[in-house]
């Protein structure tokens, strides 16, 4: 079975979804210099629902077209921060913001508020979550269309490189990430931070209740596990980082999905796309982990 043939599966998991071929539009709501970048603040129309508010920042003197970073906000029930964790930072991120330090690389980046999060915030996840089910819709399949819509929208952008886009955030934003790459293959590189989570391991570590509702994808264990999902990413460069004492990434969990990617990827000729860095931490961004993240796309966006 072909990796598109996988992907298409892994796509009829996620309920009923907007028509995709509509187009993507924008509205600028504002455009200010800041001292590292110029902050576009915008509403997007990507799946013809709600609105989605979203944050562009393009480094200060930039010319041409610039690779660019989709950056995927935490959960955390920090509901009201949302795409503003890439200008503002957050307390589980290390410093600075992920705005400035894409700047300082010359580098896009574009962050939008997740569904309930944000501008986008004020109903319960729990009756969210359930009333799509009653109308055959999935929370997480709405989410990961407006991550994939979003990288049409920057394929769209003449100041964006459609050839160099990397995804990456931490927790709800590390899983969209690796989901986002395993779905659209137009992801160059992709760094996760804190949430590569084996599902049979968390449920042997009864830690479901860990993640939120939003997480749950009916029947997605009959067809994939964690490594397989991750699999569709291949031989694209992935970094993965985390924490050993994280319970929402069971160490057990960790080693499998270790283990199978390198062969994954050693089958593909390159076993140097693959990294996955462990430390003893929880559920945080580090220092070091923003080194080997800014490294990482240093080497391969």
């Amino acid at each position: 079975m072909t990796a598109e043939t996988r992907r298409q599966e892994l796509w009829g998991l996620l309920g009923r979804l907007p028509d995709r071929s509509q187009p993507v539009t924008a509205t600028l709501l504002d455009r200010r210099l800041t001292e590292h970048y110029i902050l576009e603040t915008l509403v997007l129309e990507l799946n013809g629902l709600e609105p989605v508010p979203a944050c562009f920042t393009r480094p200060r003197g930039a010319r041409g077209p610039l690779p660019t970073l989709l950056y995927h906000h935490a959960h955390g029930g920090f509901y009201d921060v949302g795409k503003l964790e890439l200008v503002n930072g957050a307390r589980y991120i290390a410093n600075p913001p992920y705005a400035e330090a894409m700047a300082s690389m010359h580098v896009n980046a574009l962050c939008i508020d997740c569904w309930n999060f944000g501008q986008r915030r004020g109903r319960r996840e729990h009756d969210l979550f359930a009333e799509l089910l009653w109308k055959g819709q999935v929370l997480w399949g709405l989410m990961m269309f407006d991550a994939v819509r979003s990288v049409d929208y920057l394929v769209g952008r003449d100041d964006v490189d459609p050839a160099r886009i990397a995804t990456g955030g931490l927790s709800m934003g590390s899983t969209l990430a690796w989901w986002l790459a395993a779905l659209d293959p137009r992801i160059k590189c992709v760094f996760d931070i804190c949430c590569m989570t084996d599902f049979h391991a968390l449920i042997d570590a009864r830690g479901l209740g860990g993640h939120g509702i939003y997480y749950y994808v009916p029947s997605l264990l009959e067809h994939f596990t964690t490594a397989q999902i991750n699999e569709l990413i291949c031989p694209r460069p992935h970094l993965s980082l985390n924490g050993n004492f994280d319970s929402l990434t069971p160490p057990a969990g960790l080693d499998r999905i270790d283990l199978a990617l390198q062969a994954a990827y050693a089958d593909a000729g390159a076993a140097d796309n693959w990294r996955m860095v462990r430390r003893d931490i929880g559920h945080m961004e580090t220092d070091e982990f923003r080194h080997e993240i800014l490294a990482f796309l240093k080497r391969h966006l």
